[in-house]
């Protein structure tokens, strides 16, 4: 049987060097696709994906073209937006990929809620940024207005901040399995997935304006789809000790004890590889013996065969 893989994609994956329009990030999304459609061969594939620069896009058109006729989108919504701009630019790809060689596979994304807790502690203290940058007196103005919550962010200006809750589960996951069963590459938890939390009257769903880390989701994802590896495709080919100094040193095979001690150690940062790690630990450490890997798109088939980037064991 093929080994069932989650890989998580950076959002930052589909614009290497800043790239905007549709067409140059789907010109790179087709390097992504042709790895994806050669690993099919030995591999059950689910793809999870960032959506950093393209939901703050997204709202940013929201935020400058709402009127009282068409007001802007919510950030939960727009984050439905963006899993249906970026899986439709991945399956293309994909299914291009397999065109080249005259084959064909089924591909599906699914638009993805993901639950979290109302009473997650994140709530209480908003840090992510989104959206575009104001001057003080317009962010605060706005936040009066939209019942935001602004800071100012690294000298650059004010912005619009958010909760970033844990996942605690996914709506989609039995589809997501079946779809699997039946031989589909899928697409799923984009951007962390649509943050939603169920009603206390009659369990219902409802969305809230929050972003959810989507290495934190994808392995959530790996956990329920009871996937054997799972991988956080970022922009290096290795977790780095030290990183951009010149004493930086690479860390290969690890077990997940040792790069605890890292994480105590402070070597990684919040919001950049810490999320990764983390993700890639929890996964590693169940009873089951799973494997989390991190490395770069380039390196992806090498890690998967034990050569390259950074293999987190239990």
């Amino acid at each position: 049987m093929k080994k069932r893989i989650v890989l998580a994609l950076g959002g930052n994956a589909l614009q290497k060097n800043g790239e905007a329009t549709a067409e140059a990030q789907k010109k790179i999304a087709t390097s992504v696709g042709e790895v994806i459609a050669e690993l099919s061969n030995k591999y059950e594939i689910i793809i999870a994906h960032g959506n950093g620069p393209q939901v703050g896009n997204i709202l940013i058109h929201e935020e400058q073209a709402s009127t009282d006729q068409a007001p802007a989108m919510p950030l939960e919504t727009a984050v439905a937006m963006s899993q249906g701009q970026i899986g439709y630019w991945l399956t293309q790809a994909i299914n291009n990929a397999f065109a080249a060689h005259g084959k064909t596979k089924k591909i599906a994304t699914v638009i993805s809620q993901v639950v979290v807790s109302p009473s997650d502690p994140a709530f209480k203290n908003p840090t992510k940024p989104i959206g575009q940058f104001y001057s003080e007196k317009e962010a605060k103005k706005l936040a009066r207005a939209n019942h935001w919550t602004v800071k100012e962010d690294s000298g650059r200006g004010w912005r619009r901040v958010v909760a970033s809750p844990k996942p605690i589960d996914i709506v989609e996951k039995k589809t997501i399995i079946e779809l699997v069963k039946d031989g589909v590459i899928v697409i799923a938890a984009g951007g962390g997935g649509i943050p939603v939390v169920r009603t206390k009257v009659l369990r219902h769903l409802k969305g809230i304006d929050a972003v959810i880390d989507k290495d934190y989701a994808a392995e959530k994802l790996a956990e329920l789809v009871k996937a054997d590896i799972f991988i956080s495709v970022t922009a290096v080919p290795n977790v780095f000790v030290d990183y951009g100094t010149p004493d930086q040193t690479a860390i290969y095979k690890i077990p997940a004890a040792n790069i605890k001690k890292l994480i105590q150690l402070d070597y990684f940062k919040p919001g950049s590889m810490l999320p990764k790690v983390e993700a890639a630990i929890k996964f590693a450490s169940h009873k089951s013996h799973k494997t989390g890997i991190i490395t770069d798109i380039d390196h992806l088939k090498d890690a998967l065969a034990g050569k390259a980037g950074t293999i987190i064991t239990s």
